[in-house]
C-alpha cells in the first residue's frame, strides 16, 4: 500500500486556515468517513492551523492518509509544524481556558476530544503536534495493536503538484518490508517512475531485497528510471535486510547511542546497475529505522532533539522534513520505531 503524497499547506496567516481545512473534508470524503467524523477531523485541522496563525513561526500542515493494518486506507494524520517559541506548558495548555495571547485557549483541549490520538513534541525552538483520526474508532485501538510503527512525510517540490518520490511498506506477524523511490527529476515522469517500482514491491514485498531491487530495475528500463530501496525488518531475529540503487539514505539508530548507516551501490534502476547487493544489519529493540530521499540534507541527526525518540514515528519523521528538507526537491522520510505510548483517548 502507498503512503499517499502528503498535502503541505503553509500557514502564516489567519487567511491561510481554509485551505487545509477543505482538503481535509475532501480527504475524509474519498476514505469514506461518516459526516460526524469528517467534521470532526475539519475541527481538528481548524483549531492546529488557527494556533499556527496565531502563536508559530514558519507554521506548515502535512496530511496523509493512514493505512490500517490490513492495508487499507482508512485514517487521517494531521501534523501541524512550527519554529517556535514552543509551548511553554503542555499539560496547562491541554486544559480549555488557558492561553499564552489572550484567546480563550480552547485549542488542544478540542483537539484531544475530537481526535482519535494525538502527540505532542515542543522544545523553545519549535512544536509539532500530530493527530490521528480513524473512519471508526475501533480501527484506532487495531492499529495501535502492532509492535512496529510507520511514521511518513512525503512532500513535493515547491510548484509541483505531484510528487516524484513515493514510498509503501507491509507488515505481517514477524516482518515489516519497506520500499522508498525518488523518480529522476521531478513531476509526472518521476512520479510515473517511481510509481512502477511500487508496483514491484507491492507483488513482490515477500522477496528478498536483493531480489526485489533487481526486479524493480527490470521493470523501470521504460521510464526515466528512480533512485530505489528496500529493507525487510525480521523482529524475531532483530535484524534488517537492506538493499538499494543510488541516493536512498537508510540508517538505524541504536536504543544506546550508535549508528549503522545502511549501504546503497551507485546506480539507477531502470537504467544503470553495476552491483545489487544485499546488507544485513542489527535491529535490536528500541532501534529506529530511517530511510529518505535525497530531498533531506544528508547531515540530519536526532541527537539535539531532547526526548524524540519516546514519541511516535511520525513525530521524528515531521522533525527530519521539518529541520532538514531541502525544501527544493521532492522529500520522503520513512521512520519505523517499536510503538511508543502515542497518547490514546479513553
Amino acid at each position: 500500500m502507498a503512503l499517499n503524497t502528503t498535502a503541505s499547506f503553509p500557514v502564516t496567516e489567519g487567511t491561510q486556515v481554509a485551505e487545509p481545512r477543505r482538503a481535509i473534508q475532501t480527504l475524509a470524503s474519498q476514505l469514506a468517513f461518516s459526516d460526524e467524523r469528517t467534521g470532526r477531523a475539519a475541527l481538528i485541522v481548524s483549531e492546529l492551523a488557527t494556533n499556527l496563525a496565531k502563536h508559530a513561526k514558519q507554521g506548515e500542515i502535512l496530511l496523509r492518509p493512514l493505512q490500517s493494518p490490513h492495508g487499507r486506507l482508512q485514517g487521517i494524520e494531521v501534523v501541524a509544524l512550527d519554529k517556535g517559541p514552543g509551548i511553554p506548558d503542555e499539560a496547562r495548555s491541554r486544559r480549555d481556558g488557558f492561553s499564552t495571547s489572550g484567546t480563550l485557549g480552547h485549542g488542544l483541549g478540542a483537539i484531544e476530544r475530537q481526535a482519535d490520538s494525538i502527540d505532542i513534541y515542543s522544545q523553545p525552538t519549535g512544536t509539532i503536534i500530530a493527530a490521528r483520526i480513524w473512519r471508526e474508532r475501533a480501527l484506532a485501538d487495531e492499529a495501535g495493536g502492532t509492535r512496529l510503527e510507520v511514521g511518513a512525510v512525503q512532500v513535493s517540490k515547491t510548484g509541483e503538484s505531484v510528487c516524484g518520490d513515493i514510498c509503501g511498506w507491509r507488515m505481517r506477524p514477524g516482518r515489516l518490508a519497506i520500499f522508498v523511490a525518488d523518480g529522476l527529476g521531478h513531476g509526472v515522469p518521476a512520479f510515473e517512475a517511481a510509481s512502477a517500482g511500487l508496483a514491484v514491491f507491492g507483488t513482490s514485498h515477500e522477496s528478498n531485497p536483493s531480489r526485489l531491487i533487481e526486479d524493480v530495475h527490470g521493470a523501470l528500463r521504460p521510464t526515466r528510471g528512480a533512485a530505489v530501496a528496500t529493507a525487510a525488518i525480521d523482529l524475531e531475529r532483530g535484524t534488517v535486510a537492506y538493499a538499494g540503487l543510488g541516493n536512498i539514505a537508510g540508517a538505524i539508530l541504536l536504543a544506546a547511542g550508535g549508528r549503522h548507516s545502511m549501504v546503497s551501490h551507485n546506480g539507477t534502476a531502470g537504467h544503470a546497475a553495476g552491483r545489487i547487493q544485499e546488507f544485513n544489519y542489527p535491529m535490536p529493540s528500541g532501534a529506529i529505522l530511517v530511510m529518505c530521499s535525497d530531498g533531506l540534507l544528508s547531515q540530519w541527526d536526532l541527537t539535539a532533539y531532547h526526548g524524540i525518540r519516546t514519541r511516535s514515528a511520525s513525530i521524528i519523521a515531521a522533525a527530519l522534513y521539518r529541520d532538514y528538507s531541502r525544501r527544493r526537491d521532492d522529500a520522503t522520510v520513512v521512520v519505523v520505531k517499536d510503538r511508543p505510548a502515542f497518547t490514546e483517548k479513553l
